[in-house]
């Protein structure tokens, strides 16, 4: 049985595999170490999703698992032929992606990038800051790096409510959506990107937020609208921290860049050093799975 990893140090990552199977290390579709017709499990680069690396399903007729080292799938989502199932790397990023989502908070509403540029203009501006302990925290996704979150917010003496699809024991259905953001002083957005959540928010669903709340975007930017988002910015009855943006890249001269109430990183939620180590390790126990002709797990169903 052939695999293809993304990464060189991914092989010493594996852990053992059993007789049998080869993996190569294939970086890019322009770069093969082999015949692509026999392929039964790749693993595609990480948040690779150009038309060459997704047209390459059409060489791979023995695929079967296609495993990501992403937590969403969008990008593949309806691409991938009958017969192969998609894996997500559900669990590895619970928590950077979660770590960022405090920082993010955090930084915002201690006003450190405030604090960092007058420290870069040597002015000693000192200022009352917003806080954490009190708030209101609505998350919106139940996932994995949901539960994540969650787990690192109570220590701050916050009130958390969930949401998802579906609601169960600890967590709202979406449906409730409109009666619950008007009593949240900050909504994280954690949420796959389907034909459901895009744009999940809009100009209503900013303008139910309270005056004052703020949006935190760890998910995918397409899940916002972001002309909604740049009024109410512009407006100040809001403020955001996103690591996605839509578009992403965020291009040159977008209003975002000079948006007001706006801390923006560039979609490094989960890009730490721990995480090549976590990814391959859910690698190899996928690989060992297929290998012994057990279930794959983190199979995407219906964009989750």
């Amino acid at each position: 049985m052939k695999a293809w990893i993304e990464d060189k140090a991914g092989l010493a990552l594996l852990g053992d595999l059993p007789g049998g199977v080869t993996v190569e290390v294939c970086t890019s579709a322009s770069q093969l170490p082999s015949d692509p017709a026999d392929v039964e499990f790749w693993t595609p680069p990480f948040l690779g999703t150009g038309r060459e690396l997704i047209a390459m399903l059409d060489r791979m007729p023995a695929l079967r698992v296609l495993q990501l080292l992403s937590a969403g799938a969008d990008a593949w989502v309806g691409s991938v032929p009958d017969g192969v199932h998609l894996c997500d790397a559900r669990g590895v990023h619970d928590a950077p992606t979660s770590e960022w989502v405090l920082a993010a908070i955090l930084g915002y509403l201690r006003h450190f990038p405030s604090f960092a540029l007058a420290q870069a203009r040597g002015e000693w501006t000192r200022h009352r800051t917003d806080e954490l302990a009190g708030k209101r925290v609505l998350i919106v996704g139940a996932g994995s790096i949901s539960d994540a979150i969650g787990r690192r917010l109570l220590p701050f003496e916050v009130d958390v409510t969930r949401v998802a699809r579906r609601a169960r024991p600890g967590v709202h259905a979406v449906e409730e959506l409109p009666a619950l953001l008007p009593e949240a002083d900050i909504v994280v957005l954690i949420v796959p990107l389907t034909p459901a959540t895009t744009g999940l928010v809009d100009a209503a669903f900013l303008a139910a937020m309270p005056a004052g709340a703020l949006l935190v975007n760890a998910a995918r930017g397409p899940v916002v609208d972001t002309g909604a988002l740049t009024a109410a910015l512009v407006s100040g009855r809001i403020g955001a921290a996103v690591d996605v943006t839509d578009p992403e890249p965020l291009p040159p001269g977008h209003p975002l860049w000079s948006a007001p109430n706006l801390l923006l990183t560039p979609h490094v939620g989960g890009a730490v050093p721990g995480m090549t180590a976590r990814a391959y390790r859910l690698v190899g126990e996928q690989l060992r799975r297929y290998a012994a002709g057990q279930p794959v797990v983190n199979v995407v169903v219906d964009g989750y």
